[in-house]
């Protein structure tokens, strides 16, 4: 192939008819490709109605836990009733001591301790104070943490009324006030603490775009497998850019179009709307997925090699969420880990995900990770449109398994 295959200079057809010509070309082979169609098609989809199904009911609801109470009043009775009315937890055992009750996690039956001390209640009408015990399994941090809270939460209305109805009867109105100093805690974007909401816009486009990537490595690394290259850039009129931009067209719309689905179910099905701009959404999806169609071209072109491709891009895309900041922070990661966190497309659209359907941040904010995903896009892209016309000029290249 000429040096104006990539170029377009004397190449005959306009670019127009170069890219739809690749894109037929591409959807006739999928359509004779079962399994080429399926990783396109119901494969994803179905791995995102998985999720769906999976994290549906929104926050944890029954977690079990222990109490152990030891102090047998009305007071330690009322905090057990509390404990058992909250919709997260479950009271699923009431052993006798704190080493039954260990035993009890250590066998992973349940996920907290509660220990009501003896004598609680005829500290605090002595005019002391009482302390409630808690403990979480930390191993099992969502659950752990969530049951931690909701323990929080039943020993602090229970003090509540307790004052109220013991207290202040006994020592009067003026011993019951209120701590010099408290805190007061809310909560910014998702309101409700669903963990449907926060692992579903993280694991949507995380399947989404690794599933990409695999299958464009599969449309370009094929071409150079089964040494129909040339064929290929033919029915393109010997226009590279173009032959690519056709080819890589039924995977982007398709991919775009699962994405904005996710966002719906999300969103406006699932959730409260989008803060920001919808239509930024799509267009970080968009560029998402063009992101990683031009990571995979690279390194098809770059292995020639179809199986190296395909792991490599497991690997790369794979570790996108690892690596992206939404699970775990890389504020006080080494060095590698912020620098290869920025360098991850992935890492740009949560932020700007983030941005526009929960924040509502100005569009302004926004045009940082659109730019980031813009640049990343023509630098890679660019050096794999390169690398790949030197592999389509040389025979040694094809054949390759």
């Amino acid at each position: 192939m000429a040096a104006g295959g990539l170029t377009g200079r004397g190449a005959g057809g306009t670019p127009v008819q170069a890219l739809l010509a690749s894109a037929a070309r591409e959807v006739r082979f999928l359509l004779g490709s079962p399994w080429d169609l399926a990783l396109a098609t119901w494969i994803p989809c179905a791995l995102l109605v998985l999720v769906a199904w999976l994290f549906s009911a929104g926050v944890p609801r029954g977690l079990p836990i222990a109490v152990v109470d030891l102090d047998h009043s009305a007071t330690s009775r009322e905090l057990v009733r509390r404990l058992q009315a909250s919709p997260g937890l479950e009271v699923a055992a009431r052993p006798v001591s704190l080493e039954a009750a260990f035993s009890d996690a250590r066998a992973l039956r349940v996920y907290a301790v509660v220990h009501v001390p003896a004598g609680s209640e005829r500290d605090v009408l002595r005019g002391g104070s009482a302390t409630v015990f808690s403990w979480f399994n930390a191993s099992y941090q969502v659950a752990g943490q969530a049951a931690g809270r909701d323990i929080a939460d039943a020993v602090q209305a229970t003090s509540a009324r307790l004052a109220l109805t013991a207290v202040a009867p006994v020592r009067g109105p003026g011993s019951v006030r209120a701590a010099p100093v408290a805190a007061q805690t809310g909560v910014l974007f998702n309101p409700g603490r669903s963990y449907e909401h926060f692992l579903l816009a993280l694991l949507f486009p995380a399947i989404l775009h690794l599933a990409l990537c695999v299958a464009v490595v599969g449309a370009f690394g094929r071409e150079l497998r089964d040494a129909t290259v040339q064929a290929w850039l033919g029915a393109g009129h010997g226009r590279l850019l173009a032959s690519a931009a056709g080819k890589l067209a039924p995977y982007l719309l398709l991919f775009t179009l699962y994405g904005c689905l996710g966002l719906v179910w999300l969103a406006g099905i699932r959730g409260g709307g989008v803060a920001g701009s919808a239509a930024a959404l799509v267009l970080g999806q968009l560029l998402l997925y063009l992101a990683y169609a031009a990571v995979a071209l690279l390194l098809a072109a770059a292995t020639r090699n179809m199986a190296s491709a395909l792991s490599l891009a497991g690997l790369y895309a794979g570790a996108s969420l690892a690596y992206s900041g939404a699970t775990f922070p890389t504020a006080g990661g080494s060095l590698f880990v912020r620098l290869w966190s920025e360098l991850l497309p992935f890492t740009a659209y949560l932020k700007l995900q983030a941005q526009q359907m929960d924040v509502g941040s100005p569009l302004a904010v926004s045009a940082r990770p659109v730019f980031a995903m813009l640049l990343y896009t023509v630098l890679v892209g660019a050096a794999g449109l390169l690398l790949y016309a030197r592999a389509a000029r040389d025979p040694a290249a094809w054949g390759r398994r």
